[in-house]
């Protein structure tokens, strides 16, 4: 119990004494809106106001995935392969990114079939096509 106490002793005063700034930003009246055509940020699927869509649904993208992924055959081969990648405008598959790896070729095998999928339709945010950051685990379970 002692240390939670000393731990709690040593917090209390950096929240106690932090102070808040407000800043105030004006926009001008006649503000032009931004051109989304030329908005290349990448943003969130939970921040859009369209997600973008494997054609035929995702469960016809995680089938695509497991009758493409060839499993390396090696005993006991088990876990998770964790890929990031960025689903443009035109709704091809970019910036592939392999974040979590098993061994044995399993990151390299997603990114074998992530480049061959097909187009997928775009998201939108204010009506307009933009970038969108996907993450997909995929299961290894060898037999």
């Amino acid at each position: 119990m002692k240390p939670i106490k000393i731990l709690l002793f040593l917090l209390i005063p950096l929240f106690g004494f932090a102070q808040s700034k407000s800043i105030t930003v004006k926009y001008e009246e006649n503000k032009k809106e931004l051109d989304n055509s030329t908005d290349n940020n990448i943003y969130n699927t939970p921040g859009i106001d369209k997600k973008p869509e494997y054609p035929g649904g995702m469960m016809e993208f995680y089938k695509y995935i497991g009758k493409k992924y060839n499993t390396p055959n090696v005993k006991g081969l088990q876990g998770k392969v964790l890929v990031s990648f960025v689903i443009e405008k035109d709704g091809s598959i970019t910036n592939i990114k392999v974040i979590k790896d098993i061994g044995f070729g399993t990151g390299e095998e997603a990114i074998r079939v992530l480049q061959n999928c097909e187009r997928w339709i775009p998201g939108e945010q204010d009506g307009s096509k933009v970038r969108v950051l996907f993450t997909l685990p995929i299961t290894i379970k060898a037999s």
